[in-house]
């Protein structure tokens, strides 16, 4: 660049010194070649510097004028070596978080989602709440009491080996279904009574594609006068529908369960092939959803009822189960993985 000789304008030579200060300024790639800008444009014998020494040629009446922009220029420039400095300062700070890699894309963020056994247990609830069943929770931590005897089910029964139940010490243990929450609710409270009672059951069963030594469980109660077998049914029929669809048929096989008489396990018609026959179903076209019953008069003596008046009917499932049937998960382990692929799924 050259300098302004003495037929020039000085304010045009300061422009120009300027405009190239400011791009060696922004340009500099560290502190020893900005150093070198400033030297270069602010230092001494500086090209600023030797601009200015012409102000002496300028008319008197125009020096004013020239000395402000001269000043203004210098301003600028500091100013700009001073955000340069910063810059390159932030740029050589090492990261905050050991082992960050600033080289890496952007992940977007992730929205967590409801748990799909958490979205059918608050539906079974819903359901349920509009035949007038209300939550119920009681411990995970129950006594062989409450979780066999009060329930007709012997200390010697199958159900109540080593086998099946996690014992701890002093005659505790996990509970192995949410029966233990019934019984404790009919205790404390005289009918009519009309529970859902969800949580976590423990059983020494293996794991599975199919099996979880923890899983949730939603087991269901209702006692009054006059409760029959024709009531039980249409509350399950309407639970089905209302859940599976109005075309989804149920079928009740007999079966066999210490706390309740008759007994019955409820399938419903497969919901993949429509009944015709499929491997979801083991070629048979209904599913298995749920075990229930007439509560046993046992049951309502050992918890102070008078079994003469008060009938009612339970019954229990196993949500984890019927996610995997709704939104045809193959493997029950994925439930409770941290696989936030299939979680991403409910957001």
């Amino acid at each position: 660049m050259s300098l302004r000789d003495e037929q020039g304008d000085l304010r045009e030579t300061l422009e120009s010194i300027r405009i190239e200060a400011l791009e060696a300024i922004q340009g500099a790639a560290d502190s020893e070649s900005l150093e070198e800008v400033r030297i270069r444009f602010l230092g001494r014998n500086g090209l600023l510097s030797r601009a200015l020494s012409g102000l002496r040629d300028v008319p008197a009446e125009k020096r004013p004028q020239a000395g402000k922009k001269a000043n203004q220029v210098k301003q600028t420039l500091e100013t700009a070596l001073e955000r340069r400095v910063d810059e390159l300062a932030a740029l050589s700070k090492p990261a905050q978080t050991a082992g960050s890699d600033l080289t890496l894309p952007g992940r977007r963020q992730w929205r967590g989602g409801v748990h799909p056994v958490t979205l059918v247990i608050d539906e079974i609830c819903e359901i349920f709440g509009e035949l007038g069943f209300t939550r119920a929770a009681g411990p995970e931590v129950e006594t062989d009491w409450h979780n066999f005897t009060a329930l007709n089910i012997p200390l010697d029964h199958p159900a109540a080996d080593m086998h099946d139940t996690f014992y701890l010490d002093d005659g505790l243990l996990l509970r192995t279904h949410t029966s233990p929450v019934q019984a404790r609710v009919m205790m404390e409270h005289e009918p009519p009574v009309r529970i859902l009672a969800p949580g976590m059951v423990f059983r020494r069963d293996p794991y599975d594609a199919s099996h979880a030594p923890a899983f949730e469980q939603v087991e269901g109660l209702a006692v009054d006068e006059g409760i029959d077998f024709i009531e039980f049914r249409a509350a399950i029929d309407y639970f089905v529908h209302r859940f599976f669809g109005p075309s989804t048929r149920t079928r009740f096989r007999p079966s066999y369960f210490p706390f309740t008489e008759p007994s019955a396990e409820v399938d419903v018609s497969c919901i993949i092939c429509e009944g015709s026959g499929c491997a979801a179903c083991k070629r048979t076209g209904w599913i298995e959803i749920m075990g229930s019953g007439m509560v046993n008069p046992a049951v309502f003596e050992a918890v102070g009822y008078d079994s003469e008046r008060y009938t009612g009917y339970a019954f229990g499932m196993g949500p984890a189960r019927i996610a995997m049937l709704r939104y045809r998960i193959p493997d029950i382990r994925l439930l409770y993985e941290a696989d936030v692929g299939l979680l991403e799924q409910f957001a």
